[in-house]
C-alpha cells in the first residue's frame, strides 16, 4: 500500500465547480434522501483519483444500483474514512482550529438524535464558524459561511491521505 496524497486544489476546484450545478456522471440524490454526501465523495474522488470497491464496506460509485453506503450516506462516509487502512482516501476527526480545505464538515441534530449533512471545506481562514466556507448540495451553498448553518453538534474530518496499491 503507497500513500499518494490528496490534492486538496482539485478537490477544491471540483467543489467551486459543482457547488451549484450537477455532474451529470452521478445521480441526483437530492430528492431520494439527499445529495450532500454524495456531492462530498464527488469532490474527495476528484482530490484522490481512487475508489475502494469492496463490498459494502469500500467507498465507490459505478451507478446509483452499483454503489457503496459510504458514498451517499452521512455517517456510512464518517466510518469508512476513519477506519480505512486500505484503498482510497482515509482521515481522521479534528478541532476546527486544524481544518483544512478539501476536509469535511457533518452536522448533528439532536431531534434527529443523528449526523444529517455533509459539507465540503473550500476555505478555513480561522476556526471561527465566520471564517469557515463550503460548498454543498441538496440545498446548493458555494462558499456559504458555516455560521449561517443551523446545527446542534458538529464534527470537522480532516483528510489525511489516499492509499493505492
Amino acid at each position: 500500500m503507497k500513500n499518494i496524497g490528496y490534492d486538496r486544489d482539485a478537490s477544491v476546484k471540483y467543489a467551486l465547480k459543482w457547488a451549484l450545478g450537477r455532474n451529470k456522471k452521478y445521480i441526483d440524490f437530492t430528492n431520494l434522501g439527499g445529495d450532500c454526501t454524495n456531492f462530498v465523495s464527488q469532490c474527495l474522488y476528484a482530490g484522490s483519483g481512487v475508489m475502494n470497491f469492496t463490498p459494502i464496506y469500500g467507498w465507490y460509485y459505478i451507478s446509483s444500483y452499483d454503489r457503496s453506503p459510504s458514498w451517499s450516506g452521512v455517517n456510512y462516509l464518517y466510518d469508512f474514512l476513519v477506519s480505512n487502512k486500505d484503498v482510497g482516501p482515509f482521515g481522521s476527526e479534528i478541532s476546527a482550529d486544524d481544518l483544512m480545505p478539501g476536509d469535511i464538515i457533518q452536522l448533528y441534530s439532536l431531534i434527529e438524535k443523528r449526523f444529517y449533512h455533509s459539507l465540503f471545506v473550500v476555505s478555513a481562514a480561522s476556526a471561527n464558524p465566520h471564517g469557515i466556507l463550503v460548498c454543498a448540495h441538496t440545498d446548493n451553498a458555494r462558499l456559504r459561511p458555516l455560521s449561517t448553518y443551523s446545527y446542534d453538534d458538529l464534527r470537522f474530518i480532516h483528510i489525511e491521505g489516499v492509499n493505492k496499491l
